[in-house]
């Protein structure tokens, strides 16, 4: 067997230290993009929450404000029924 001369196994030494650094480059941007995607999902499902919660609140604002319309309805209906018992008793009081 011939001994390989130095130019070449310097030549494949380096070509083989590329290829490491280029495999961990590979693993460390394959490990980011997850992250990154990990991420991304986490975001995406606590926008969905947030528009969730929204969704609820506002309706339950438009529930209030519906009850609130009713209630102050029923105060006139009331304010009203009691002028008009107030009525019928000062008529009662001066006649």
């Amino acid at each position: 067997m011939q001994p390989v001369p130095q130019e070449e196994t310097d030549a494949l030494a380096r070509l083989e230290e590329q290829i490491r650094r280029t495999a961990e480059l590979v693993a460390r941007l394959r490990a980011e993009r997850d992250a990154a995607v990990q991420a991304k999902e986490a975001a995406l499902a606590e926008r969905n929450a947030a528009l969730e919660e929204a969704s609820v609140a506002r309706r339950q604002v438009e529930r209030m404000a519906e009850e609130l319309e009713a209630l102050r309805n029923e105060r006139r209906q009331v304010r009203a029924r009691i002028e008009k018992l107030l009525g019928q008793m000062d008529v009662l009081a001066a006649g």
